[in-house]
């Protein structure tokens, strides 16, 4: 369930036509947790290497992704700020040009064969996560007349059993679309909306070869970066 309405996007918003079919009508009943839920995610975390956080390469052709390189780095908090170490961040995202490699993504922007959009890590002693990347395009989704979603990387954050996992999405600053975004308007603040946005960071910059981006995760508190429900991950 969700918590704070002042950080987390209601079930039903309407602008978000996807909500008026998926948003509850009934009180939410609280189900059993399986075995499953409760138990790690096992080898999913112990199996991740170094070359998985890594986007712009491809193992199976060979080759490099077309786009801008850019380097997303940040910490993953708790409600009090302190690090939260050695826990799974998986990322996806749609290439340069605006395109998931999924069947369902049918727009006529080009598919990119060296990338396949997604990656993971964990984060190291003091809570931190880096990947390298290429900068996402926007992309046309039938939500109103000439809608376009602003460019985003989908996270998802696992903690110690498969129910505690955080999915969301981050944004990059100054991003002209981002004020016509109902996903990112639905987020009830501009101070919880400004959670979901990376800033430029010049020193995480590696001269010559990709734009460095900085964005932290809290898991709990009013600081919280706002989560989606896990029936909308996908947009």
């Amino acid at each position: 369930m969700r918590g704070d309405a002042s950080i987390f996007p209601p079930y039903l918003y309407a602008a978000y036509r996807a909500t008026i079919s998926r948003a509850p009508r009934k009180p939410l009943v609280q189900v059993p947790l399986t075995l499953s839920e409760l138990t790690g995610p096992g080898p999913t975390v112990s199996d991740v290497t170094a070359d998985d956080a890594d986007l712009t390469r491809n193992a199976g052709t060979g080759g490099e992704a077309i786009g801008q390189r850019i380097i997303v780095t940040g910490r993953v908090l708790d409600e009090r700020a302190s690090p939260v170490p050695h826990t799974l961040v998986e990322i996806w995202q749609a290439n340069a040009a605006g395109r998931y490699i999924h069947k369902r993504d049918q727009w006529p922007g080009p598919l990119d064969p060296n990338f396949l959009g997604i990656g993971r890590c964990r984060t190291d002693a003091a809570g931190a996560f880096r990947f390298l990347t290429i900068g996402p395009g926007a992309y046309p989704w039938g939500n109103h007349a000439n809608a376009w979603r602003p460019a985003h990387i989908h996270f998802s954050v696992l903690g110690t059993s498969w129910a505690s996992r955080l999915v969301t999405q981050m944004y990059f600053a100054g991003d002209p679309l981002l004020p016509l975004d109902p996903i990112y308007n639905a987020v009830p603040t501009a101070a919880a909306r400004a959670g979901l946005v990376a800033s430029y960071a010049h020193d995480v910059t590696e001269q010559e070869w990709a734009l460095g981006w900085r964005w932290d995760i809290v898991l709990a508190g009013t600081a919280a970066t706002p989560f989606e429900d896990a029936r909308e991950v996908g947009g």
